[in-house]
């Protein structure tokens, strides 16, 4: 029995969610209008051209990114010669754990809070708390805002007073942004591990750390050491089913955070995505038999999607494209890779926050041909299904290998 590797490319959607409108993001296609802009010659800054992504169309991106929304997709027309679908997610909201957990078999039953886009934007108690924890007078913030942008307006403010810099979005987070010489990374890695209890009392997902370094006169940059503190998922999802079975379970990236350190044997150490990559080909070439290796690659959202960069986010698909035949031919014969994503982050979109889309599934390893629309616990049924785990309640094997119980993938109210 082989291996199963489920890659996630963070915020990479291919549009045509059917309840896009209901979220402001009708029209929204990540992928498609990527392809658009680097066809067009919009997307020239460090690269130049059509979007050419030759090993991820040739499992069937194009084909899958046709088929969520029937949009155009220039540079990706390749036959296919792997296995390809679009998967509907049917959870309430666009945020990562909603979307990795659904990933992993568990839907999301309720529904999370987001805070107000307003000035201030939290409640005066959770305000409050947050000065007691971080022994300080006042925050900084308390707004929506785009990580990069409050940490360049408010960094030297931040410097001269000591106070966090916190703020949040369109999902539900608190974000909480300090100097790790100057504030300290240890104290605000505390401040957010305290805190998260209470504000996931609040059905609010996530508080993440945010440190950064700089100087006024440098500029302020963030650094790798963010931390996720991440509600744990209401129900068993696809690490623990693994987990229980025997399998040797791996996370890489942000996977621990979201999913809480539960169902992992063991993590990688926290670095950029170039880093990440050689973590996974390292796990192709010594993860033992029946291992489940999870892995989220963060830096399309974080750095390009929010951000609104199509040259970065393009310059980003081609990277992992470039490097896609290393990892296959490190993969042993029964072993299954996955790659799809977890929502979209549309760059050419208003705002900065990201956008409900269908996602791309994509498999290598099971031969060639449509696995059709499918829904996101498809994908955790399938990959537990190739370890000879049984699933949750959600999904079914896209595979075919057993009669799994399924969900209808069109969204339905919750």
């Amino acid at each position: 029995m082989g291996r199963a590797f489920l890659i996630v490319l963070d915020s990479v959607g291919c549009g045509g969610a059917p309840d896009a409108a209901e979220y402001g993001n009708a029209g929204a296609n990540t992928l498609a209008h990527i392809a658009v802009a680097c066809a067009e010659g919009r997307a020239e800054a460090g690269r130049s051209g059509p979007l050419r992504l030759p090993h991820l169309d040739a499992l069937g991106l194009g084909a899958a990114a046709r088929l969520a929304s029937g949009a155009a997709v220039p540079g990706l027309d390749t036959e296919p010669r792997g296995r390809w679908g679009a998967a509907t997610e049917i959870s309430p909201g666009k945020d990562t754990p909603t979307g990795h957990w659904e990933l992993a078999g568990v839907p999301l039953p309720w529904r999370w809070h987001v805070f107000p886009d307003t000035e201030p934007a939290f409640p005066a108690e959770l305000t409050a708390r947050i000065c007691a924890e971080a022994g300080t007078e006042g925050i900084l913030g308390d707004c929506h805002a785009s990580g990069t942008e409050i940490v360049a307006r408010l960094g030297a403010e931040h410097l001269r007073s000591g106070w966090p810099i916190c703020y949040t979005s369109a999902d539900s987070v608190l974000q909480i942004a300090a100097h790790e010489d100057c504030f300290g990374l240890d104290r605000l890695l505390g401040l957010c591990a305290a805190l998260a209890p209470e504000v996931h009392a609040m059905r609010v997902g996530r508080v993440i750390a945010r440190p950064f370094t700089g100087t006024p006169e440098t500029g302020f940059t963030r650094t790798a050491n963010r931390r996720d503190f991440a509600m744990p998922p209401p129900a068993p999802t696809m690490l623990d089913r693994a987990q229980a079975a025997g399998c040797r379970t791996v996370a890489l990236g942000k996977i621990g955070d979201i999913f809480s350190g539960r169902g992992i044997d063991e993590t990688g150490p926290k670095g950029d995505d170039a880093a990440l990559w050689g973590q996974i080909e390292r796990q192709a070439e010594t993860a033992p038999d029946r291992a489940l290796v999870f892995a989220n690659l963060v830096e399309f959202d974080s750095l390009y999607g929010h951000r609104r960069d199509v040259s970065g986010y393009a310059r980003a698909l081609e990277r992992v494209d470039a490097a896609l035949p290393g990892l296959l031919q490190r993969l042993r014969p029964c072993d299954l890779l996955c790659l799809t994503a977890d929502h979209g982050n549309d760059p050419t979109w208003a705002g900065t926050d990201h956008t409900r889309e269908r996602v791309p599934v994509l498999i290598a390893g099971a031969g060639a041909g449509t696995l059709g629309l499918c829904a996101f616990a498809d994908v955790g049924a399938s990959l537990l299904a190739h370890l000879g785990v049984a699933p949750g309640t959600a999904g079914r094997d896209l595979l075919g290998r057993a009669p799994l119980g399924g969900l209808d993938p069109a969204p339905r109210p919750v």
